[in-house]
């Protein structure tokens, strides 16, 4: 059997302007590239600071950067048990087709595992139908019944200083 034309790894400190590259293009991708402020500094400190919030494997083909999956661990109170959260996964147009983004989903997949996590979750957007697709054909439910709550910027202050009323 010959080896895969592409390799899978854990993210190192020098991979942060390759990841920021890859986010950029994914917002870009989602229509969200006004939503996408972070800089190379901004996940330098969240990857591999004191206070690490994620994770992130890389796969490169090449040698060059082919995709990224960028994960954190949750909590669910009714497993009593961590969850892995997958918050973006991507692979560069030109490398779809080859099977790195199902290979990064089977890493995750091993890593919680191994981690003994009760669920392994990520959100699609209803509109990728490709990548829903995918995902059914590997085991993955999507669930039609829920869905995300989100408080941001000055609507996430205002409701922090509703705390102190």
């Amino acid at each position: 059997m010959s080896p895969a034309p592409y390799e899978i790894r854990e993210a190192r400190p020098d991979d942060v302007p390759a990841i920021a590259a890859m986010i950029r293009a994914l917002a870009e991708y989602e229509k969200l590239s006004h939503a996408c402020v972070s800089t190379e500094h901004d996940l330098q400190r969240a990857l591999f600071g004191p206070k690490a919030a994620a994770e992130v494997l890389i796969a490169t083909a090449g040698g060059a950067p082919a995709g990224f999956a960028l994960f954190f661990h949750t909590f669910s109170t009714f497993l009593a048990r961590r969850g892995l959260w997958l918050e973006d996964l991507f692979v560069h147009p030109e490398q779809r087709g080859r099977g790195i983004g199902r290979a990064l989903l089977l890493r995750l997949a091993e890593i919680a595992a191994a981690r003994e996590c009760g669920r392994f979750e990520w959100a699609v957007l209803d509109w990728n139908t490709p990548a829903i697709r995918v995902y059914e054909r590997m085991g993955a439910t999507v669930l039609p019944d829920w869905r995300i709550v989100r408080v941001t910027g000055a609507a996430l202050e205002r409701l922090a200083a509703a705390s102190n009323d």
